[in-house]
């Protein structure tokens, strides 16, 4: 008989350290470590013989993205994101990391344990999500959505840059078209989830 996979767990929040451990080890997974943060993440990993590292996307201390990255370049284990953050941006990071998959902390425990398990199996593969097209704005655009970000109105913008108020909309609204967006705040929001400001 096989031993039980061994596992590191690395989140800030004690409670969803202990669900996922009694979850995984109805799975049979051997939960050998947990961290608080991404730098301890990386030092359990150096210590102990890890085979699978599951961290969270955002924790103090240096993040999951980074703890990843210095994981993997460690050669230890398969590294596995959990996380509610679902923006293109953070999970392409992880994909740059060297992450090998990439899931919300409301996976089923069943679903988590077969995932687990596929990676490990076929640990070259890219089980992350498949990377979204990004809109493709222009560089006015861009520069107009991220004059806006800053706080700038329309007036100040055109000003700012040398031209219209009639023009700077135009790149505004060329730019909320591009991103399925009808207003300012949307177009704002969807650009900050996509990674493009």
């Amino acid at each position: 008989m096989s031993s039980p996979v061994r596992v590191l767990i690395a989140d800030d929040h004690p409670l969803f350290r202990l669900g996922l451990k009694f979850a995984l080890q109805a799975q049979g997974f051997e939960v050998v470590a947990e961290a608080e943060t991404g730098s301890q993440a990386v030092e359990y990993c150096r210590r102990c013989p890890v085979e699978v590292a599951l961290l969270d996307v955002r924790m103090p201390d240096g993040d999951g993205i980074l703890a990843c990255q210095q994981i993997v370049e460690l050669g230890l284990p398969v590294v596995v994101m959990m996380t509610t953050f679902q923006e293109p941006a953070l999970i392409e990071s992880a994909r740059r990391a060297g992450a090998k998959g990439y899931l919300s902390k409301e996976t089923d425990p069943a679903e988590l344990a077969r995932v687990i398990r596929q990676i490990l199996a076929n640990p070259d593969r890219d089980w992350l999500p498949a990377p979204k097209e990004l809109p493709k704005l222009t560089p006015r655009e861009l520069c107009v959505l991220q004059l806006m970000k800053e706080g700038l109105a329309n007036k100040q913008i055109a000003r700012r840059l040398g031209l219209s108020i009639e023009t700077v909309k135009e790149y505004a609204s060329a730019a909320y078209r591009k991103l399925d967006a009808n207003d300012r705040v949307t177009a704002l929001l969807k650009a900050q989830q996509l990674g493009i400001l």
